[in-house]
């Protein structure tokens, strides 16, 4: 997430973001069996890290958290909310907390606290088959696409300038793909398991994927609210327990991760 994302906080303080923060917020799923109840924000756009399935939110993340909650003695209500306004609605107080793929990065750790990692990640660059790119220099003058505010659109905006006209922003990562997938740009670059699960789901051969040897890896963590201790201590002594029991490794292998 997104990274995603592997994400940017740009945008949250944008006050006009607080229609869509909130707007978005219709569909719920909830975990966790007993104690205080929490509102998660999740951007239900980026499988396999959260989605739609009818009305319910699913998802590894969902998973994970859901599992955190139980050890954690907490319990959770998720809430649909787009990406763009998700920071507005957790620093409003609006959410609780937000499981969505967000990276952990020094950049948003200024605004914001983050839980223990529970999932490592690194950007890919997806093209279509016969494109023989083999590194993010090769895309040097090519039309990419990116979810805008995402660490993917960080890494491009790195390499070519942020204002660069070959970098094409949507507000989702599925939007960006669709993009590729329609030939309206040359490669996308986004979290190596949304690519991969979008590859998987959309003609596998008709796509190929590379992971540039200079990309980092990223680390996801759930995100409160700046020193919203009480809280982060109980995320942290849920994901704690269900890493020490194996519950995250199982979860890691229902969804073919190998973290």
């Amino acid at each position: 997430m997104k990274k995603r994302t592997k994400r940017l906080v740009a945008g949250w303080v944008v006050a006009g973001l607080c229609m869509t923060a909130l707007g978005c917020g219709t569909s719920e799923t909830t975990g966790g069996t007993s104690g205080p109840t929490y509102t998660v924000g999740t951007d239900a756009s980026y499988a396999p890290f959260e989605s739609m399935k009818g009305d319910q939110i699913e998802g590894f993340d969902i998973d994970v958290l859901n599992a955190t909650a139980e050890a954690g003695g907490f319990q959770v209500t998720y809430k649909n909310t787009s990406w763009e306004g998700i920071f507005l609605a957790l620093n409003n107080g609006e959410r609780d907390l937000v499981a969505s793929a967000v990276t952990i990065t020094a950049e948003r750790q200024k605004t914001f606290d983050f839980s223990a990692p529970y999932f490592e990640a690194t950007q890919m660059i997806v093209a279509k088959q016969g494109a023989g790119f083999r590194s993010i220099q090769d895309l040097k003058g090519k039309k990419i696409a990116v979810q805008i505010s995402t660490t993917g659109d960080t890494v491009v905006s790195e390499a070519f300038g942020k204002d660069n006209a070959n970098i094409k922003r949507f507000e989702s990562m599925p939007l960006a793909l669709l993009e590729l997938k329609n030939g309206n740009v040359d490669a996308a670059v986004g979290d190596n398991g949304v690519v991969l699960e979008y590859v998987k789901n959309n003609g596998q051969g008709s796509f190929e994927t590379v992971v540039d040897t200079s990309f980092a890896k990223e680390s996801y963590g759930f995100v409160v609210k700046k020193g919203n201790a009480e809280l982060l201590d109980k995320i942290n002594a849920g994901l704690k327990k269900i890493k020490e029991n194996g519950k995250l490794a199982e979860i890691n292998k229902k969804y073919g991760f190998q973290n």
